[in-house]
């Protein structure tokens, strides 16, 4: 790597050295290769620097901008240079390179939008894919990309693949086969802690408590891992007292002097919160304690309630071993892990790629700017999953940004070219027009990185930021204003907001009521105490759920109105006769809503009969047959055929509820045709189930299934059918001079006798009365004749006269 004046100076002595000239002639004789080394190699910074002295134009692919521009500060650093000299670097809205820039590192992101406008690479001989077991979505999209690109427009374009772990067979595939070289790091004994959360501990408790244990048991700095920047802040709060430790915010929301200083070792101990740019592409130096929350965060997409985001998850088992490593580099260290020991087993082998988990709209815009809307062309580590790729092309197609047959519209490539998620991008299209080119900058600015911390309110945010004068959202604000056309418009923060997230647009559930219903049918709630509450619309910008929760919870919103909401979302405007049952009657009206939220609705005078009877059906299928009149004759015969039907089959109906909801078309018609609402169904349900008996067999059901029967006695006494069996509740002395008990059903079926005492209670029950007279009787004789002397109580009760009544003479035989 030298040039006319200089001469590059002698790289230091890191693991990766011995390797260096295998990875340099491997990439020049074979087009590709995987590299897998651990952090602290420093395979990110010396493999591209031997790549450039060895005459080669240079492009490291990096993750994340903090490691973009830290990778790109630590080889000029090498080199004895400024940034933007033979080292350059690129993230979205920052460039700092020269016409003698030989190394440019960028984000996976910017190299995909810089594929997409040269898919030659012109000028480029290797692309270095850094770290890409991380697995990110620009990374995967990156990768194919790429191969597309060496399979046509540049064959000799040569790819270099790095990984700190062993999954590199897969890409080694990929890259035609490519040698795959290894580097080991020099690194000294960790000793590992587990200190899990005491009970009631939050994550940001027990990573502080855990924190002042390894600065009292464990020389040098202090490297947390935390899930997020909010974690990251109340960490920094409970360690406030800590009058002789530097501590030190890392992540990538910071501005750029935040990082640098914790990228750089201090006068005094540190204790650096981090979040997991830190784990692999990142150096942090004078580690010597490290301590992992065990969490991370990444993006998940809750399809069913139209809540894609951010969610914490549970870190891998590669993660963690290389979290720990970053204790053992400068010596022995310790690594204190916040979960029990026996749960480490339990964490997944490697982290789930994002590409099967996020949101992909995005990913479904870039591949239709390549030209391949499914992806089907491309070669992928992980194709993208059928389903999430197809939801993603679906809002594009709202957005504009793709046609009818699924390619990509002029307004599309506009969107895809701005950078932005393609929401994002129309928010700052259509909101510059309507809101003014400076609010739809700073409100998308925002979005993109979610800047603001701890404000629910989004005029608060903007107002908190402008403020700070935070530097990087200013420039942001102002790549994205210089992007569009100059327009004041009307400064309406919401509608911006809504024009991102339209489907997010909610209205509350009620007068007082913290509950929002959102246009895409899900529920969300305000958090307590914020200064939303009272708003009868929002336009929600950020939302999620947390596990187990039926409702999301607001993060950021602006207050709306109904104006709004129909300005920011005709596309979700509808108008249609709802006719179904609801709240426990048929409810027909002429409704106009907003997706999934009511604005408007009038009774319908004359609803589609068809549909009514529809809705009545569905109303008895939910409220059940409850709906009908049932007085004590139409539920003994509903009994009786269900009697029947177990007793002699098929030919008799089944009167289960389920069976006579399912049979309701047929034994309710004409009444439910000419139905209307629920007191129409007020019928006699008896007359009506008469209709479902069948007619070669209705004559004789009296005989089949009698409602009485005529005892010894001269009584007719009514059965019961309730049970599985048909019983006979009857007075003893009735039924003497009986040997058998009555059956029925064509014989089949006999009657259970329930024998009754002179008092109407139990005495005994049998269906076999000759058995039960021999020795049944005897004893139930014994036990009642003295407790009801004026009854008669013969010896032999198949030959005595049946009786209602008492005994002419006192006493008895």
């Amino acid at each position: 790597m030298t040039t006319s004046s200089d001469r590059s100076p002698e790289l230091p002595d890191l693991p990766i050295r011995p390797v260096l000239g295998d990875v340099v002639s491997q990439l020049i004789e074979r087009g590709s290769a995987v590299l897998v080394a651990p952090p602290g190699t420093g395979k990110t910074t010396l493999v591209p620097l031997a790549l450039a002295e060895a005459g080669l134009r240079v492009v490291v692919a990096e993750p994340r901008r903090l490691a973009t521009r830290a990778a790109a500060a630590r080889m000029a650093e090498l080199l004895g240079e400024e940034v933007g000299g033979r080292v350059g670097y690129s993230v979205r809205g920052e460039r700092r390179r020269g016409r003698g820039t030989v190394i440019e590192v960028v984000t996976s992101g910017l190299l995909v939008r810089r594929l997409q406008s040269d898919p030659e690479l012109a000028g480029v001989d290797v692309v270095v894919l850094d770290e890409c077991h991380e697995r990110h979505l620009d990374a995967d999209l990156l990768l194919a990309l790429l191969l597309d690109a060496r399979g046509g427009l540049r064959p000799d374009l040569k790819v270099l693949a790095t990984s700190a772990t062993v999954a590199a067979e897969r890409v080694s595939g990929l890259l035609d086969d490519a040698p795959v070289l290894h580097a080991e790091a020099r690194t000294h004994p960790v000793r590992t802690e587990h200190l899990p959360p005491l009970r009631g501990e939050r994550v940001e408790d027990t990573a502080a408590r855990a924190t002042r244990a390894a600065l009292s048991e464990q020389d040098g700095d202090v490297l947390v891992f935390l899930p997020g920047a909010g974690e990251i802040r109340r960490v920094s709060e409970r360690l406030s007292d800590l009058s002789d430790v530097d501590v030190l915010p890392l992540h990538g929301r910071l501005a750029h002097g935040e990082q640098d200083a914790a990228l750089r070792p201090g006068a005094r101990r540190r204790v650096v919160l981090a979040t997991a740019v830190a784990e692999s592409s990142l150096t942090v130096p004078g580690v010597r304690a490290v301590v992992d929350s065990g969490l991370s965060r990444v993006s998940r997409v809750d399809t069913r309630r139209g809540l894609a985001g951010l969610a914490t998850v549970r870190v891998s088992r590669a993660v963690a071993e290389q979290r720990a490593g970053r204790a053992g580099r400068q010596g022995p260290g310790a690594v204190y892990r916040c979960w029990p020991e026996h749960e480490h087993a339990t964490l997944p082998a490697y982290p789930e790629p994002e590409i099967r988990t996020a949101e992909l709209t995005r990913l479904a815009l870039e591949l239709a700017c390549w030209g391949t809307p499914d992806g089907s062309a491309l070669s992928w580590w992980d194709a993208p999953p059928g389903g999430a790729l197809a939801a993603g092309r679906e809002v594009l197609r709202g957005l504009g940004a793709l046609d009818g047959s699924g390619s990509v519209t002029e307004r599309g490539r506009r969107m895809a070219g701005l950078g932005l998620h393609p929401r994002l991008a129309r928010a700052l299209l259509d909101g510059a027009q309507l809101a003014g080119s400076r609010t739809a900058a700073e409100v998308v600015a925002l979005l993109d990185d979610d800047t603001a911390s701890g404000e629910t309110d989004l005029s608060a945010a903007l107002a908190q930021l402008r403020r700070a004068g935070n530097r990087r959202w200013r420039a942001e604000v102002e790549r994205l204003r210089t992007a569009v056309p100059d327009t004041p418009g009307s400064g309406d923060e919401a509608l911006v907001a809504a024009l991102a997230q339209p489907e997010r647009l909610a209205r509350r559930r009620h007068a007082d009521s913290t509950t929002y219903l959102m246009a895409s049918g899900t529920a969300v709630e305000l958090p307590a105490g914020s200064p939303l509450r009272g708003s009868e619309w929002l336009a929600v910008a950020i939302a999620d759920r947390s596990p187990g929760r039926s409702t999301g919870t607001v993060r950021l919103a602006a207050p709306a109105d109904e104006e709004l909401a129909r300005r920011a979302a005709p596309a979700l405007l509808s108008q249609t006769d709802e006719i179904a049952w609801d709240g426990g009657d048929v409810r027909a009206a002429r409704t106009e809503r907003l997706g999934a939220v009511e604005l408007a609705s009038r009774p319908l005078a004359d609803p589609d009969p068809a549909r009514v009877r529809a809705a009545l059906l569905d109303g008895l299928r939910t409220t059940g047959l409850a709906l009908l009149d049932w007085d004590d004759d139409a539920r003994r015969l509903r009994q009786r055929i269900g009697f029947l039907h177990r007793a002699l089959g098929q030919d008799w109906p089944a009167t289960d509820d389920e069976s006579l909801i399912e049979a309701a078309e047929h034994w309710l018609e004409p009444e439910l045709s000419r139905a209307r609402t629920r007191a129409d169904l007020r019928l006699d349900a008896g007359q009506l189930l008469r209709r479902l008996m069948p007619w070669s067999a209705a004559a004789r059901f009296d005989e089949l299934a009698p409602d009485r029967l005529e005892v010894p006695s001269g009584s007719k006494i009514r059965l019961d059918y309730s049970g599985e069996e048909p019983a006979l509740p009857v007075k003893l002395q009735e039924v003497f001079g009986w040997t058998r008990a009555p059956r029925i059903a064509d014989g089949r079926v006999p009657v259970v006798l329930h024998l009754l005492s002179p008092a109407g209670r139990p005495a005994a029950v049998t269906g076999d009365l000759e058995s039960f007279w021999r020795t049944g009787y005897p004893q139930v004789r014994a036990e009642l004749r003295g407790r009801y002397p004026k009854h008669p109580w013969p010896e032999d009760p198949t030959t005595a006269t049946p009786t209602r009544r008492t005994n002419r003479r006192n006493g008895g035989p």
